[in-house]
């Protein structure tokens, strides 16, 4: 196996691009491998690391279908429904409640609030 050409951040050469730009540019990789990756340094901890794809090879993102688009919604009308009084919150349920917080603190806001 070879290794990957590494560059530092902002350093990469034209052409190539993380996920996340392919993403904003409405591509994806498409399959294609990995051709180099971009290093950032950080002071306590080992380099942040992204993989780059070619951009010319990139394929256009695949349109959201109706069936999609309806299982996101239940998705997250589910994370929005408390499941001690289930009513929607109107916001994500915090995992570190497991409920809503009117159910989570019945007898007003917590302390430090």
């Amino acid at each position: 196996m070879a290794t990957l050409p590494v560059y530092p951040w902002r350093l990469a050469p034209d052409g190539l691009a993380t996920r996340r730009q392919l993403r904003a540019a409405g591509l994806r990789p498409g399959g294609q491998d990995v051709v180099a990756q971009v290093e950032r340094p950080r002071r306590r901890r080992g380099p942040l690391t992204a993989f780059l794809y070619r951009i010319d090879r990139a394929r256009p993102v695949r349109p959201m279908t109706a069936a999609k688009t309806a299982a996101l919604e239940r998705a997250n009308a589910a994370r929005r429904t408390c499941p001690a009084c289930r009513r929607d919150a109107g916001y994500v349920i915090p995992a570190l409640l497991g409920m809503c917080v009117p159910c989570a603190y019945p007898e007003g806001a917590p302390d430090g609030a």
